[in-house]
């Protein structure tokens, strides 16, 4: 690799950059006041420990993935990097706010937004941007709707089988898997589209060859 390249690797649109940086920071802070303060959290009853110890591994598994099997090679890819850690942080900082107890849609707005960043992220992170739209909304959906019901279980053992929820979770739940999946397929058009018109060129991991 050259030193061009090597000097290159970590290049990234400021805002990018600090919006990942300052997500992250952020998470860890809000986990920690939940933990210390449910109450002030807003996560009591709400498997504050389990998201203590799932989110940061989520928010991190990007650059922990590129440490380990691409830093030698390619770039860090900040964009698909803040779509992973944006998730995590704006779930956080929702219930922080009381939103999901005090705005009736935050919910179904948070199951679409969050899977379609999340869906976008895995695209850029797993395909080129020459792909075809028919594969790019395979991709999309195999995440979208594994990672919905996975969520999906973890959410009603975490804590709906055990608070009043539970009577309604069927409904709550098919509404949230549309949502899930609908977030999953607007997030391949965009990521497709976005490709076409030339952008999102540097988004994913700019990989160099292999030396002979």
């Amino acid at each position: 690799m050259t030193d061009t390249h090597l000097a290159n690797r970590h290049i990234a649109p400021p805002m990018v950059r600090s919006m990942d940086l300052t997500a992250k920071a952020g998470l860890l802070i809000l986990l920690a006041i939940a933990l210390i303060f449910p109450d002030l959290g807003h996560m009591r009853g709400k498997a504050a420990g389990l998201r203590a110890v799932t989110y940061p591994l989520l928010a991190f598994s990007v650059p922990a993935l590129w440490y380990v099997f691409w830093r030698d090679r390619a770039s860090f890819p900040w964009l698909a990097d803040l779509l992973v850690t944006i998730t995590c942080f704006t779930d956080t900082l929702g219930n922080r706010m009381d939103m999901y107890d005090t705005i009736v849609w935050f919910d179904d707005w948070m199951h679409f937004m969050n899977t379609g960043f999340l869906t976008a992220a895995v695209i850029l992170l797993t395909m080129h941007r020459t792909s075809s739209l028919k594969a790019t909304l395979e991709r999309a959906l195999a995440y979208g709707a594994t990672s919905a019901i996975a969520w999906e279980i973890a959410e009603y053992y975490a804590f709906i089988s055990t608070s009043s929820e539970r009577r309604g979770a069927y409904t709550d739940t098919l509404s949230d898997l549309a949502l899930n999946v609908t977030g999953a397929v607007v997030a391949a058009l965009v990521v497709h589209s976005l490709w076409r018109a030339g952008r999102l060129a540097s988004a994913a991991p700019q990989l160099e060859p292999m030396p002979a």
